[in-house]
């Protein structure tokens, strides 16, 4: 099966796989994620006895619903819910959010802020220099938004919670570290357990040379292969890395499996994200016993 798979997908690579999967769009979700897990993996999802932490993802989609989360996964509504369990002080500063690209009034932007989708992701464009816009750069930017507030998000890998959210395009302050304001900021990705936190996937570089690490709550690294290599320098623990595990408690309590993504910049910690099926479900790219020991702490009882 191992030689199935590689050959399969150097066949098909990531765009013409997604292409296929459009299509097919059509179909219901069980037979919908059965084609698009074999397409990517080379293997079938046992939904009657799942293991791994992928295969339980895809369980989770089609057993474990829940109407509130769509709430948690949209950048605008969530503002809501963190101001109520946080506050405000959380969040990114925001500076709007419009419901098409013509109806952005530059004019009242600063030199430098981010813009992104509130409805899917990888859509982020932050933009350092305004005033170096070029007629050319605008519209580029009204493509790809136009492009991405008719996408429906649901539709490629069936992650229920971001059936049926408006779509807007939202401006944020850019925010950057006081003694590198030209790093990356850091992400800390923190998978939780029935709101426990276990693992911490920690961005570095990530708009230059993007580096993976995952640390336990004890900060230990561990030797988890993802996309990305690991760092090459070292990683030091979060100042702040015991409130970063207790506001991870905090929001994920009840759910069975998310990831909360956190940042800590000059000191203070600002809300990322919910997502409740990281990589979608479809990102087997740990070592077999990290595939199954975090598959392990998903409870489906």
């Amino acid at each position: 099966m191992g030689s199935i798979m590689i050959n399969f997908k150097k066949i098909l690579g990531r765009k013409a796989r997604a292409k296929i999967m459009y299509f097919l769009k059509f179909l219901p979700d069980k037979p919908y994620l059965q084609l698009f897990y074999f397409a990517t993996t080379g293997k079938f999802i046992n939904f009657k006895d799942p293991k791994g932490y992928n295969e339980k993802l895809q369980w989770l989609k089609i057993h474990d619903k829940h109407p509130e989360y769509s709430e948690l996964v949209d950048k605008v509504a969530v503002r809501k819910h963190i101001t109520e369990q946080l506050g405000e002080e959380y969040l990114f500063p925001l500076l709007g959010y419009w419901d098409s690209f013509d109806k952005i009034d530059f004019s009242t932007l600063p030199e430098e802020f981010v813009l992104k989708c509130n409805h899917d992701s990888g859509s982020t464009r932050i933009i350092k220099n305004k005033s170096n816009l070029t007629e050319e750069d605008l519209e580029e930017l009204n493509q790809h938004f136009t492009r991405r507030l008719k996408k429906d998000f649901f539709y490629a890998g069936r992650e229920y919670p971001y059936k049926g959210i408006v779509p807007y395009i939202i401006a944020e302050e850019l925010m950057s570290e006081n003694t590198a304001p030209n790093k990356s900021i850091e992400d800390y990705k923190f998978f939780c357990f029935n709101g426990e936190p276990k693992v911490v996937l920690i961005v570095t570089d990530r708009s230059t040379d993007c580096r993976f690490d995952y640390f336990d709550m004890d900060f230990n690294h561990l030797n988890i292969i993802d996309h990305c290599p690991h760092s090459d320098k070292p990683i030091e623990k979060p100042i702040k890395f015991e409130e970063m595990k207790e506001i991870a408690r905090k929001l994920t309590k009840g759910m069975k499996s998310v990831r909360m993504d956190l940042y800590e910049i000059n000191g203070k910690i600002y809300f990322g994200e919910y997502t409740f099926f990281s990589g979608g479900g479809f990102d087997l790219y740990i070592q077999p016993e990290w595939e199954r020991q975090m598959g392990d702490w998903i409870d489906l009882s």
